[in-house]
């Protein structure tokens, strides 16, 4: 009875949040609550909610100051060459921009953290994206599914869950997996250059002043943005038959849907803008995804806060404070050495406040969820049936069947769960038919990937709560392209003789 509730409450879940019936916050307070009725357990759910928030309010407060710590870092400044270096790469072509994308969101991810992740990958990459009329699920996607891969790193949570829970050296589990997790990076490279070039022949190239379109022609400069309309394709939005023209439009982008009168004339242009709220143009780059001008920066402090950032980074990884501590600290000091006058402290507090209290009020909304599926019991009864459904005869590929349960289990249940609750009882089960328990310890990496986009994960309400995206609107993109990604990471694996 349990089995099926837990596996109905989830599924009524997903399905009202893709389908846009309820609000995340919502529907992760109301569904559990009602399930847990259902359940008989009704009287039990305060107790239940109470745990669940006790469990993760380290968790909010961490993404809370991490937030703030964050935010400051780029209103001062601190990742402006980052994004000037992005966006020199990306050329306002829209397969690089995505393609950049999946290359900062691996690189940052090197913190071992998902939310510091998606705060930078978002706050460099969100301008560029909103400025082009790019898909901010592309963005998210491929973000979160990049971070996915990474996520496996000793310090970054699963791999030293799964050494943990079974006993073993966490430097044995990953780095025979490092090959297979190399692949696996490379196909999300791959499918960021897809996806790039599906999202370039949807609205096509904005080339830079004096830059070369891709027909060799050069940009013209458009007088009011610096930016011109240089279609690569026939399609909806751009269509370009002739010469490449300078669009006209008074928002800050121009996107060119030009239709040809004949195969040598001129194309005449109609223009869709697209705001970029916070970005500005830059002299050097024709295009900058933060504005150079802004009151906030602090230039003279720039190796002082770059220094506490890797005092803080360096510091979580080392694990000499708790990451909650580290960054109340570090967003306190920050506040007090950037913004001495308190005016301008509450002015950044309250330019942050938005992004905190979404974060934040998702964070305790998803302790409702995971306490009621805790609490009452469903998540053990839905392992020990996923478990007991294995066939006798799949024994000896325990490590291939661990590799396959760990997609949907470490999507439907926090990592705590699967590796501490599910990975002990697979890897009994391996034992008895002799897989060793590192191979079954390593195939329980390969659905990180898919686990960065599961609902129980709070770093990806930072993620789609910053790039003002729906949440049913990313997991609807994003579960195929994740689940794929930890097939191929999976097979990758088995190839390489390491699961």
């Amino acid at each position: 009875m349990l089995t099926f509730l837990g596996f109905a409450m989830i599924a009524t879940f997903l399905v009202l949040i893709m389908m846009k019936k309820m609000s995340p916050i919502a529907a992760l307070v109301l569904i559990p609550a009602l399930f847990c009725v259902f359940a008989g357990k009704g009287a039990h759910l305060g107790d239940y909610v109470i745990e669940g928030v006790g469990k993760l309010a380290p968790t909010a407060a961490m993404l809370m100051f991490a937030i703030v710590y964050f935010g400051l870092m780029i209103d001062v400044g601190l990742f402006d060459p980052i994004v000037r270096g992005i966006l020199r790469f990306c050329k306002a072509d829209p397969m690089r921009v995505v393609v950049g994308t999946a290359v900062l969101a691996a690189i940052v991810s090197l913190d071992g953290d998902g939310s510091t992740t998606f705060m930078i990958t978002v706050s460099a990459m969100y301008p560029l994206y909103k400025r082009l009329g790019l898909s901010l699920v592309v963005m998210t996607g491929v973000a979160a599914t990049a971070n996915g891969v990474m996520n496996t790193l000793p310090w970054g949570g699963p791999t030293a869950r799964a050494a943990t829970a079974l006993k073993l050296d966490a430097a044995d589990i990953f780095v025979p997996m490092i090959p297979a997790l190399a692949v696996g990076l490379l196909f999300v490279f791959a499918l960021a250059y897809v996806l790039g070039l599906r999202e370039r022949r949807r609205v096509g190239v904005l080339a830079l002043p004096g830059q070369k379109t891709p027909e060799g022609g050069e940009g013209v400069e458009d007088v009011q943005e610096g930016l011109v309309g240089a279609a690569t394709g026939s399609t909806a939005r751009a269509v370009s038959a002739g010469p490449v023209v300078s669009s006209a439009a008074a928002g800050p982008v121009a996107t060119a849907a030009s239709t040809p009168t004949s195969s040598t004339s001129t194309t005449s242009t109609t223009s869709t803008a697209t705001s970029g709220a916070g970005s500005g143009t830059g002299p050097e780059d024709g295009f900058q995804g933060l504005d150079p001008d802004r009151p906030t920066l602090r230039p003279r402090l720039y190796w002082f806060n770059a220094g506490l950032t890797v005092a803080l980074l360096t510091a979580m990884i080392m694990e000499w404070l708790p990451i909650p501590v580290l960054f109340l600290l570090g967003a306190a000091l920050a506040l007090t050495v950037n913004f001495p006058h308190m005016p301008d402290q509450k002015a950044r507090i309250a330019a942050h406040a938005d992004n905190v209290l979404n974060v934040a009020g998702m964070v305790f909304a998803a302790a409702v969820f995971t306490g009621v599926l805790t609490g009452t019991g469903m998540v053990k009864d839905m392992a020990d049936w996923l478990v007991g459904a294995i066939p006798e005869g799949m024994g000896p590929h325990m490590a291939l069947v661990t590799g396959l349960l760990s997609l949907p289990l470490t999507y439907f249940m926090s990592n705590d769960g699967f590796y501490f609750g599910v990975l002990p009882v697979l890897a009994e089960a391996g034992a008895a038919h002799g897989v060793s328990p590192l191979e079954i310890a390593r195939a329980s990496l390969v659905g990180q990937a898919l686990h960065m986009s599961s609902p129980l994960v709070p770093a990806v309400y930072v993620l789609v709560g910053m790039a003002k995206v729906e949440f049913g609107d990313h997991t609807r993109f994003t579960v195929k392209w994740a689940a794929l990604t930890s097939l191929v990471v999976l097979a990758a694996g088995m190839l390489f003789g390491i699961i």
